[in-house]
């Protein structure tokens, strides 16, 4: 518990130095704006598509685990600009943190196992979602006639979103390139996961 309360002051102290800066947040406003329209047309995920305030999240949508039980509020933020990318995380910063407090309450007692995966089943297609920080991630896995892996696929949220950074940047000038492609901090690879 003391590594979390250290970084969320950690956090709070740096982002409170970001919000508390009238030239950056003046930087950050109407600077690389999507629409929520894109974002709906387009299938964006995660953060890029919530920050124009489309409510989608695998944890929401598709819940699974935990969440079956628990609901995560879903942050949403309007303006699909900068600003409204760089509050969104820091809402769910915030959010996160309160959702890693309660459950570290509710673990089991230590040495207590869970269940554990069987062997996979030949001739299969499974498919998982879970929301990773960037938004939907998506693994899908076909098994080969032994029960082993046959092909296995992951989808970065990346994927989904490149659309995005090119439609932020369009009449905006070319110094404005660096700050949209790191407010929508997409993978270069699909890897980084």
């Amino acid at each position: 518990m003391k590594k979390l309360d250290a970084a969320e002051k950690d956090t709070a102290n740096a982002v409170g130095l970001l919000w508390d800066s009238a030239s950056v947040v003046d930087r950050f406003d109407d600077t690389g704006t999507v629409k929520q329209e894109q974002a709906r047309e387009l299938g964006w995920v995660g953060p890029t598509a919530r920050s124009c305030g489309v409510e989608t999240d695998v944890r929401f949508n598709h819940p699974f685990g935990p969440y079956r039980f628990m609901v995560v509020p879903v942050a949403v933020a309007q303006g699909g600009d900068v600003h409204a990318r760089a509050f969104l995380r820091w809402l769910e910063i915030k959010r996160s943190i309160r959702f890693i407090r309660e459950r570290l309450g509710a673990l089991p007692p230590p040495g207590e196992k869970g269940k554990t995966a069987g062997p996979l089943k030949p001739g299969r297609l499974a498919l998982s979602l879970t929301e990773g920080w960037r938004g939907e991630v998506c693994h899908v896995v076909v098994t080969g006639k032994k029960g082993d892996f046959l092909r296995y696929k992951v989808t970065d949220p990346s994927f989904h979103n490149w659309s995005a950074l090119a439609l932020a940047l369009r009449n905006q000038a070319i110094s404005d390139f660096p700050l949209c492609n790191k407010s929508f901090n997409l993978s270069y690879c699909g890897h980084d996961l």
